[in-house]
């Protein structure tokens, strides 16, 4: 009896087991680098799925102007020069879903250079006629770039002091990071879309240096995604709003000028016939012989 009793929860630990190695692997998250798909060689797209479904989508053409030191010519004196960097089609990706927080990182050139985006989703009040409404809406809280001043095809002899610190850490590795950003805010289960450049400014641990980040041609949503594979409805930023209404305005003024060119025409048209002197026919008909 004891014996059944045994081989009976050894079972029941096998089937658990199993059940738990199957929950791991179907929580697992995939990656996937898609901006070969791109028709543009500049933007970048990378997509996150968790159980199967997609959580994170991005896509975006960016570039990093990063400064760094350059020793002058008397071997002395620092000056500043500047790097381009981008991302290239083959970087890796990692990714990070969740209700309220989100990340992507993209890391290339053996991890010589990781670009990361912080996502976060909260709820505000806003004001609108007296009432104040609760609305949420996710932003991207953080951006964090890290670099290595060592790596020698971008950073053209810059100037890395050895230290007992680089014993263990790359004398040219730098972090960057945004300091209480709050960037691309769009309403919760929407996409945000952007053509035009956005551009942030990171402070480095290399002397508090700026470097500039610009984005462009952007579609992001890290939250609520419905559809496999498919960005949410857009919401877009108010500098393609205001481009999309300077485009518009001329022909708007137009068709509102050539309007009111037509109903002022046709009024003078009905004044002329209205006003216009008629002739008469006389009373005494014996006048019409002299007609």
């Amino acid at each position: 009896m004891e014996l059944i009793r045994f081989r009976t929860l050894d079972s029941v630990g096998v089937f658990l087991c199993f059940l738990w190695l199957l929950s791991k692997v179907l929580s697992e998250q995939e990656v996937e680098n898609l901006s070969g798909l791109s028709a543009n060689p500049d933007k970048d797209i990378f997509v996150v799925r968790e159980n199967g479904t997609t959580c994170l989508m991005a896509e975006f053409a960016v570039r990093f102007l990063v400064p760094y030191d350059v020793l002058a010519l008397n071997g002395i004196d620092l000056i500043t020069e500047q790097a381009t960097l981008a991302l290239p089609r083959g970087a890796e990706i990692e990714g990070k879903c969740g209700n309220t927080d989100a990340e992507l990182y993209v890391s290339w050139m053996n991890n010589a250079y990781t670009f990361r985006i912080y996502f976060s989703k909260e709820k505000r009040t806003v004001g609108s006629d007296g009432k104040e409404k609760e609305t949420e809406i996710w932003k991207i809280n953080k951006v964090q770039l890290v670099y290595d001043t060592s790596e020698s095809s971008h950073f053209i002899n810059a100037y890395n002091p050895t230290s007992r610190a680089s014993l263990l850490w790359s004398a040219g590795k730098r972090t960057a990071s945004t300091h209480r950003l709050s960037a691309l805010v769009t309403p919760a289960g929407r996409s945000y879309v952007c053509t035009a450049q956005q551009t942030l400014t990171l402070l480095s641990s290399d002397h508090q240096k700026g470097i500039t980040i610009s984005m462009s041609d952007i579609q992001i949503q890290p939250f609520d995604i419905k559809s496999d594979f498919v960005f949410s409805e857009p919401y877009k930023c108010m500098t393609d709003q205001r481009e999309q209404l300077e485009e518009t305005l001329p022909l708007v003024l137009g068709l509102i000028l050539g309007l009111i060119i037509v109903i002022t025409v046709t009024i003078y048209h009905f004044h002329l016939k209205l006003t216009a002197p008629q002739s008469q026919l006389p009373r005494d008909r014996s006048l019409y012989k002299n007609m």
